[in-house]
């Protein structure tokens, strides 16, 4: 193995936190390489699967996966498992030249905006071993469901961008990353002309004025404008979005890259929101109790997307006496029991669901952040519980086939096109959601084998067990930022091993 020293931002950020907090120095130091390989593993899932232009041909053998580049060098690494979550990728090789850290492999590939691509892995790393160094967590089992999301130290399964915050400092990271489990203050912006939906209510207004809860990094790096104390919350994976101490949820504007995007909120997303959120409420209804949707219960818009916030409901609401509702992104996470057959029954419950949605004209983005699942007091899986309405898709011929009035709005939301339905769905739910659950190719194939057995076989169920699986391109919409819109590649399908 060739060794280099630490990356810059390895470097960088092990300087300021023997500033900042030098007790988690040593700890840093070691996660570092357990990181390097988390996201190496992440990134080498997509230079297996995604379309990238500069990869010429994949050839599989028995020694693993060589990647032929269309300059004539080789990538080679092992099989690639599409749905794996534990870190198995240890270095790449490069022609004769192996490669352990993710932001040195991609700056030797040279593609197109690769430089800006390996700063953020190298932020990716630093920022994941300082998420690993935190002392581990004490106390039984959590209370509230913000809890069970501060247990997620890893971040999103499969972006190799999964702990990337390019413009967090060591101590803002520690002020304000769920996995740190801080208590953020967040301030209030009064506003006079404010766009409003849905019922603000009077403890966030000053007379006639609005007052828009801010992040103190926002508030910091973003605002031209002065603001006041507000309130505490505890900061949930999205890291925008704080969960009041026994109250609602509020998502907050953050005008920051975290992973693939910048998380402000659009004006257009709180012109639907009242909308989109009741339109939700009267879908959900028809699945037998089996899905319930937070409802959105305001928002606010200083009319830009870098002074907007939502309150919406916890999703605690929605467990009875001796239930509790967990993200699934925290259920391999936290290493949660599980009985025999969990996972399949789990599937069950999930596919039965979003299939009906879709059926009915809605696309819900499932992945494991926006889905909850209702456990009963022995921990089996009993109803789902969806947040964050901005980028789910209606369809309103699907919606008029089963006589159901489609809601009155435009924009990005609204589409009839199968595949982009098909698309949102599957790719949260089946290759993220469960995927990442499983862990595995091998878990997944099992999971869902025994899932859809009962499942009304309509045309997307056909398209799910027959055509390869649709997930977003990550590192490709990385590697060529000015394209527009979400860039897709088909991994294998685990029922019959199809891909593209």
């Amino acid at each position: 193995m060739h060794r280099l020293p630490l990356s810059e931002a390895e470097a960088a950020l092990g300087d300021e936190l023997s500033t900042v907090r030098p007790d988690l120095s040593a700890a840093y130091a070691a996660g570092l390489p357990g990181a390097r390989a988390a996201v190496l593993t992440r990134l080498w899932r997509a230079l297996a699967h995604e379309p990238l232009p500069w990869i010429a041909r994949r050839e599989r053998g028995r020694e693993g996966l060589t990647l032929h580049l269309a300059d004539g060098r080789r990538l080679h690494g092992p099989h690639a498992d599409p749905y794996a979550t534990s870190a198995y990728v240890t270095e790449l090789r490069l022609d004769e030249r192996a490669y352990d850290r993710p932001d040195r492999l991609v700056t030797a590939l040279a593609v197109p905006h690769a430089s800006g691509f390996a700063t953020e892995l190298g932020h990716s790393v630093a920022s994941l071993a300082l998420s690993r160094a935190q002392p581990g967590l004490s106390g039984g089992e959590p209370a509230a469901s913000w809890e069970w999301e501060q247990r997620v130290v890893d971040g999103h399964p499969y972006h190799p961008n999964c702990r990337s915050r390019p413009g967090f400092s060591v101590a803002e990271q520690l002020a304000y990353g769920p996995e740190h489990r801080p208590v953020v203050e967040l301030g209030l912006v009064p506003v006079d002309d404010c766009l409003v939906r849905g019922e603000w209510p009077k403890w966030l207004r000053d007379e006639d004025r609005v007052l828009i809860p801010v992040h103190p990094w926002q508030a910091a790096h973003v605002l031209d404008r002065g603001h006041q104390e507000g309130f505490s919350a505890h900061p949930l994976m999205s890291l925008r979005t704080l969960a009041l101490p026994d109250g609602p949820h509020v998502k907050t504007a953050l005008s920051a890259r975290l992973t693939s995007s910048v998380r402000d909120i659009s004006v257009y997303s709180i012109e639907t929101s009242a909308t989109v959120s009741a339109f939700a409420e009267e879908i959900a209804a028809r699945t037998d109790g089996l899905l319930h949707v937070t409802r959105t219960l305001g928002a606010v818009s200083a009319h830009s997307p870098a002074l907007a916030a939502v309150l919406r409901e916890a999703p605690d609401l929605y467990a009875r006496a001796g239930e509790r509702v967990v993200p699934v992104a925290a259920l391999a996470a936290t290493g949660l029991p599980r009985s025999p057959g969990w996972t399949a029954r789990f599937a069950r419950l999930a596919l039965t669901v979003g299939l009906r949605l879709l059926d009915l004209g809605v696309a819900l983005e499932a992945h494991g952040q926006n889905l909850l699942v209702v456990l009963s007091a022995e921990g089996e899986p009993l109803r789902l519980v969806y947040r964050d309405l901005a980028d789910i898709r209606v369809s309103p011929l699907r919606l008029a086939r089963h006589g159901i009035a489609a809601p009155r709005m435009s924009g990005r939301i609204v589409t009839d096109d199968a595949t982009t339905l098909r698309r949102k769905l599957f790719g949260s739910l089946v290759a993220g959601a469960l995927g990442a659950t499983a862990g595995s190719a091998a878990a997944l194939r099992e999971d869902l084998g025994s899932a859809v057995d009962d499942l009304p076989r309509t045309a997307d169920l056909a398209a799910l067990l027959e055509e390869p699986l649709p997930t977003k391109a990550l590192t490709l919409m990385r590697l060529e930022p000015g394209t527009p819109g979400d860039s897709w590649a088909c991994l294998p399908n685990p029922f019959t091993g199809r891909a593209s």
